[in-house]
């Protein structure tokens, strides 16, 4: 034959399952670290809008600008008054 014994296709089948387990491991752990530089990156990003946020507020209160504004109530519009007016004649 071609010298190989009756175990081979057991050996086979287990140097492949080895070998994807050992890929499946890589790509695991490659994805954990893009996950983790991910999430870095994204906290970076929120610490810098916070600066940047207090920068314009710091701006704000130097030009003697409310840092906050006030919630406005929605104003109404001619629509509104029309349909009010319709409804009360």
């Amino acid at each position: 034959m071609d010298g190989h014994d009756s175990e081979d296709p057991k050996q086979s089948t287990a140097d492949m399952t080895a070998y994807v387990q050992n890929l499946l491991q890589q790509m695991q752990t490659r994805f954990q670290t893009m996950s983790d530089s991910i999430v870095t990156k994204i906290d970076e990003m929120g610490n810098r809008i916070n600066e940047l946020e207090q920068s314009i507020n710091n701006l704000k209160g130097e030009m003697g600008v409310e840092s906050s504004p006030s919630p406005v109530a929605p104003s109404k519009t001619k629509e509104d008054e029309l349909k009010k007016e319709d409804s009360s004649a």
